[in-house]
């Protein structure tokens, strides 16, 4: 079982009904994803003078790496500028793409098409937005399939792990966690309750900001761990120093504990991280975290470092600012006026949508297929390819959705190219790894051939032989 999976109901139990933590809710059940039915009204016209600003970032491109993927680090000088709630909307006619062509496009911008090399840095695009560590073999597999050389349960001191978008643990690049941390704060007030989901009644109606409480929660748990601890004995050293209604009470354990999305969101906040592989889940300080930044909520800066707006136009782009707050969880309304500056619009078989300027070119090359043969991957089940909130573009059949975005036991996906062509399921017995495949079109001898090879590479990063 991963870092994730376990809530505070019996320090580290599985998912099972938890009393009051809401109706209809599973206690240590992460927010990972949410349905499709958001659906928000667009967003304001930009003044015509913004046209030159767009025109003029259009022109700057920044250098590529080996791959081809432009430096991508969020908050660089072409997203110095915002528009302060304006989409990207001119008098030019819209670049039109169809979704095989921004499925080609998110391919390459994730890094998929990217070799392994054994003499790599321990980093990947992907990183600026976070790679969620849920399912069976989490961050460290979808980093791998991105040509980061790593293996099951061998986590690189590059690497850290925390709680943030939904709930979720999501790895990140060491050395970013004090941006990210700013990064990940909530929006507004509005933004908080949204977060911190069943939470937000008892705290309103005890005249606590939610915002506030987030605080509050993050410099109560830096003072109460000094040295590694599970979150079972952390969750009681919480409910000794907090007050009433950050508290609920669990009719299974028969026991109060702090609020799930309150206890988890608070963890970065407080300079903590979470300790790899350890099930219920450990969690330490960060080293040398400053004091000023423990509990701090101020907003974050719009086209600050680790801009999760930036990385998400350019990692899962083009998209509409109603899917940025679906995949995020927060308002509509904050995620508009936060919108990028240099988002230029861009028409997905006639739906409108944006993206960087910066990324444009890279759309555009994505027209065509690439040379030569296809890319063939086994993504993760919580893969940033499967997370776009636009599932009909990843899986225009509409009989396909449900069999990959279930609920719980999700599947991984069979990438070939840039279309998901299968499921699969990891069937491990001792040292023989197996897997069950189901083909969604018939493949190819050669489509066949490059699966085998991914199962082998699975079963080199699990430590085991394929099947």
């Amino acid at each position: 079982m991963r870092t994730g999976s376990a809530g505070l109901c019996g320090a580290g139990a599985g998912l099972r009904p938890c009393g009051r933590v809401g109706a209809g809710r599973l206690a240590g059940a992460l927010p990972v994803d949410r349905p499709e039915a958001r659906a928000v009204a667009g967003a304001p016209v930009r003044p015509p003078e913004e046209d030159v600003r767009v025109a003029m970032v259009l022109k700057l491109a920044g250098s590529a790496d080996e791959s081809g993927v432009r430096d991508t680090r969020v908050g660089g000088d072409v997203g110095a500028a915002w528009h302060g709630g304006a989409m990207a909307t001119s008098s030019r006619p819209a670049m039109s793409a169809d979704r095989a062509q921004v499925l080609r496009y998110r391919v390459h911008a994730q890094q998929l098409d990217r070799r392994p090399r054994s003499d790599r840095t321990v980093d990947a695009a992907v990183l600026d937005l976070g790679v969620q560590d849920t399912g069976p073999d989490g961050a460290l597999w979808a980093l791998a399939i991105r040509g980061v050389p790593l293996e099951a349960g061998r986590w690189p001191h590059e690497l850290a792990l925390a709680w943030t978008l939904r709930g979720a643990p999501h790895a990140y690049r060491r050395s970013d966690l004090r941006a990210v941390e700013r990064a990940v704060r909530p929006f507004s007030e509005a933004d908080a309750a949204k977060r911190i989901m069943s939470a937000a009644g008892p705290l309103k109606k005890a005249g606590i900001g939610r915002a506030d409480a987030l605080s509050v929660a993050a410099a109560a748990m830096r003072d109460v761990v000094t040295d590694p601890l599970g979150k079972g004995a952390l969750s009681t050293r919480m409910t000794a120093v907090l007050d009433e209604p950050y508290l609920r009470w669990c009719g299974p354990c028969q026991a109060t504990h702090p609020y799930e999305m309150v206890f988890r969101l608070a963890t970065l906040h407080a300079g903590l991280e979470l300790e790899p592989g350890t099930s219920p889940p450990v969690v330490r300080r960060i080293p040398r975290w400053p004091a000023a930044q423990v509990g701090d909520l101020t907003p974050p800066e719009p086209g600050g470092p680790s801009d999760v707006l930036r990385a998400l136009l350019h990692l899962l782009g083009p998209m509409t600012p109603g899917q940025a707050a679906e995949f995020l969880d927060a308002p509509a309304r904050d995620v508009r006026e936060r919108w990028p500056h240099d988002a230029v619009d861009v028409l997905v078989d006639d739906v409108p949508s944006s993206l960087l300027a910066g990324d444009v070119a890279a759309l555009e090359r994505a027209a065509e297929p690439p040379g030569g043969d296809a890319v063939v991957r086994l993504l993760g089940p919580y893969d940033l390819f499967l997370q776009g909130r636009d599932r009909e573009v990843i899986v225009p059949d509409a009989r396909r959705r449900p069999e990959l975005w279930r609920t719980l036991g999700r599947p991984g996906a069979v990438l070939v190219g840039a279309e998901i062509a299968g499921t699969w399921r990891p069937r491990a017995k001792g040292q023989v790894l197996a897997l069950e495949l189901d083909e969604w079109v018939p493949w190819d001898a050669r489509t066949r051939a490059a699966v085998e090879r991914e199962h082998a590479r699975l079963a080199a990063f699990r430590g085991v032989r394929p099947a």
